[in-house]
This record gives structure tokens, C-alpha cells and sequence, in this order.
């Protein structure tokens, strides 16, 4: 009986097609959510702390985006928390001591340069290794030192502030949300989009002869993510303004997110580029015979995630309201374990954008979590490290069984 039942479970999984990664990791985030709600008297799950929860991991979110194509290109990229603090300061610069101080499209502009200086310099960091043969740990080391006393140069180590208040909308503060009305109008857009993809899907596998699922697993596939966008944008309405009654909406950087997030889902999954990059992830030697520029690739890859960093070193900046030689500090180690625990091998190869977009959750949601109980940030840094290592002994362990069901 009990041999039997694994073979069940994973039939029906099979016949709705979910990942059981995914799956996995939603039931790990569960289950975190569940023990930190209770540990702390319910503040965890209020509309509140979760509103704050999904700010806080637009940015390492919106970085662990690249960083999968990055890992599964077989590099890695230790320097996007120093270009993040660099791109946030240069952005903070610009509309306070800058040319552009004073005018009315500063912040518009400062937000600009500071997305095309990141990808410029992600750019140039994928030249050295595409080009030059240098090891991509080697390069981005470096530029985690250079771009973080970069920062430090710009001006001189001190805070930059005030900012515009148009561009702190960014960061998700007071003002930094869409309001109920339109976070339920976008709820239904993206609600018709899933139903057109799997309309549109049916359609093309009956076209090319391809086993259609059962309507039953039609409807459980996609229920789910239906219901997950309606009780998503409930809790962030809930979350009300200072002393009214007014809901927030959609905060501005999870909008960020979830259009990075969704772009590079379809450069990944569904581009000749994203073919390339999983081709030469799985082997360099076989996709260069196969007629792959992996050179081109690789800068490409390493130019999305500099701007990738921009963006959020624009968003960090935006929601602290200052530039501060502080920001990104750390980050890269956040980001790269955010896109291991979302099922990204270090061997190269496998990984999606889902998958580390929901371990940036998971990542900061145990950091919102141990906050909330009082947990010193050494005992924090213990903790998620302990997590990280887990996370990759458990890749290790899935790799070595294969796909068990």
C-alpha cells in the first residue's frame, strides 16, 4: 500500500503537469509562513507585514531573474550587490548635486542613466569573460570591490538625500501603490491571460498530435494560479493608508517584478536565445557544435543582469528615499541563494525564473519572519546560510534520483 501510493500521487501530478519542485517549494513557504504566524502571535500573515514582505523581496527578486540565466549559463555573478549600490547611488546623485537637479524630469532621467550604466557595466564584465577567457568569478569578484568603492567615490561616503518624491513612489512607500480599483482591473487581466495561454495551448497540442490533459487537470492547473492572483491582490487591498480606510493596491515594485519576471520567462522558455542558454548550460561543448555563438551568449546573458541590477539598485534607492553607501551590501549572496533554493543547479543547465522568483520569497520571508521574533541578524545570517546549504544538498540529492515520480 504505502509502495503504491507515491506511484498515485505522482500520476495525477503527471496528468496536471504540475513541477513538483514548484509544488515543493510552495509547501516549504507554507509551512514557513505557518510557523512564523504562530511564533508571532499572528503578525506574520496580517495585510500589513505581508504587503512589507512582497516590497522587500521585489528586489532581490528582480535580480534572481538574471541570475538563474546566469547559473544556468554555468557562471556566476558575485558583483550585482555593489553595481546594485552603485546604480542606486549614481540614480540619488543625479537628481540631487547632478545636472539634473532641479529639473522635472530628474528623476525620470537619473532612473535611466542609472539602468543603462548597469548595463553597460554588466556588458563589459561579459566581454572580459566572453571574450577574454577570464573566469566569470574572477571578473565579478573584482567588481563587487570596484563598484562597491565606486559607490563609496561618488560621493565621498555620505548619504545623498532628499530625492523626488515622484521617484520615491518607486521604492512602494505611502504613495507607491496602484490603489484597489486598478490592482483588481490588472487581477483580471491576468486572469483572461491564463486562460488564453491555455486555450491557446489545447490548441496547438491537438494541432501537433499531443496528448491534451483531462479537463479535471485543465481546471486544477488552472485554478490554482487564478486563485493565487485573487488572494494576492485581496491582502494587498486590505493593507490599508495611514488612518483611513483606503486600500493600498499593488505596490509599484511587485509590478516591477512581475513584468522582469514575466519578460524573462519568455526569453528563457520560449526565444531561441533562452534555447541557447539552457543548451550551453547542459553542455558548452555540444551547443558549440551545434552552431551556438556561446561567446554571444554569455555577453547578453551577463548584460541582462546588469541591468537587472540597475533596476533594483533604482528600486532600493527609491524606497530608502536616499542614496546610501549601505545598499546592496550582502545582496549578491541573497540573490544567487534565492535562485538555488528556487531549483537552479549549480552544475548548470536547469532553472526557471518562477522557480528563483518564488525563492526570493522564501529567502525573505525568513528574514521578515526572524525580525518579527527579535532574532539578531548574526543568528539571521546562521539561519538562511543553514538553508542555503540545505537547499543545494537537496538539488544534489533530486539530481542523483532523477524524477522519482
Amino acid at each position: 500500500m504505502s509502495s503504491a501510493t507515491p506511484s498515485l500521487v505522482g500520476r495525477v501530478l503527471r496528468r496536471i503537469e504540475i513541477d513538483v519542485r514548484l509544488l515543493g517549494m510552495l509547501s516549504a513557504l507554507a509551512l514557513i509562513a505557518l510557523a512564523f504566524n504562530r511564533a508571532s502571535d499572528g503578525v506574520f500573515l496580517t495585510p500589513r507585514n505581508l504587503y512589507n514582505l512582497a516590497v522587500q523581496s521585489s528586489v532581490v527578486g528582480v535580480m534572481a531573474c538574471g541570475m538563474v540565466l546566469v547559473i544556468v549559463s554555468r557562471h556566476i555573478d558575485l558583483s550585482v550587490g555593489s553595481l546594485l549600490g552603485f546604480a542606486g547611488m549614481l540614480a540619488a546623485l543625479l537628481q540631487v548635486d547632478g545636472l539634473l537637479a532641479g529639473s522635472r524630469l530628474s528623476w525620470p532621467s537619473a532612473s535611466l542613466i542609472a539602468l543603462a550604466c548597469g548595463g553597460l557595466i554588466g556588458a563589459a564584465q561579459g566581454w572580459w569573460i566572453a571574450y577574454r577567457g577570464v573566469p566569470a568569478f574572477v571578473v565579478t569578484l573584482g567588481g563587487l570591490m570596484i563598484f562597491r568603492g565606486s559607490a563609496y567615490l561618488l560621493t565621498d561616503g555620505r548619504t545623498v538625500a532628499p530625492l523626488d518624491p515622484g521617484f520615491e513612489r518607486l521604492g512602494g512607500g505611502i504613495e507607491g501603490s496602484i490603489g484597489v480599483g486598478p490592482s483588481w482591473a490588472l487581477a483580471g487581466v491576468a486572469i483572461i491571460v491564463i486562460a488564453l495561454l491555455t486555450l491557446r495551448t489545447r490548441a496547438e497540442r491537438r494541432r501537433h498530435g499531443v496528448t491534451v490533459p483531462p479537463l479535471w487537470a485543465e481546471a486544477i492547473r488552472v485554478g490554482l494560479p487564478v486563485l493565487g492572483v485573487l488572494a494576492f491582490v485581496a491582502v494587498m487591498n486590505a493593507h490599508t493608508l495611514p488612518r483611513s480606510d483606503v486600500g493600498r493596491g499593488l505596490p509599484i515594485p511587485v509590478l516591477v517584478l512581475i513584468a522582469v519576471g514575466s519578460s524573462m520567462h519568455v526569453v528563457s522558455r520560449a526565444t531561441r536565445f533562452g534555447r541557447h542558454v539552457y543548451a550551453m548550460g547542459g553542455s558548452p561543448t555540444a551547443a558549440a557544435r551545434a552552431g551556438i555563438d556561446l561567446r554571444r551568449v554569455t555577453l547578453v546573458v551577463f548584460t541582462a543582469m546588469g541591468l537587472l541590477a540597475g533596476i533594483a539598485g533604482v528600486l532600493t534607492s527609491a524606497r530608502l528615499g536616499a542614496g546610501t553607501n549601505s545598499m546592496g551590501t550582502l545582496s549578491e549572496l541573497a540573490v544567487i541563494a534565492a535562485a538555488v533554493i528556487g531549483g537552479t543547479s549549480l552544475a548548470g543547465g536547469v532553472g526557471s525564473v518562477a522557480g528563483a522568483v518564488l525563492g526570493a520569497v522564501v529567502m525573505q520571508s525568513l528574514e521578515n519572519g526572524m525580525v518579527l521574533l527579535g532574532i539578531s541578524s548574526a543568528v539571521r545570517q546562521v539561519g538562511i546560510g543553514a538553508v542555503l546549504v540545505l537547499a543545494v544538498w537537496l538539488d544534489t540529492v533530486w539530481t542523483r534520483r532523477g524524477d522519482a515520480l
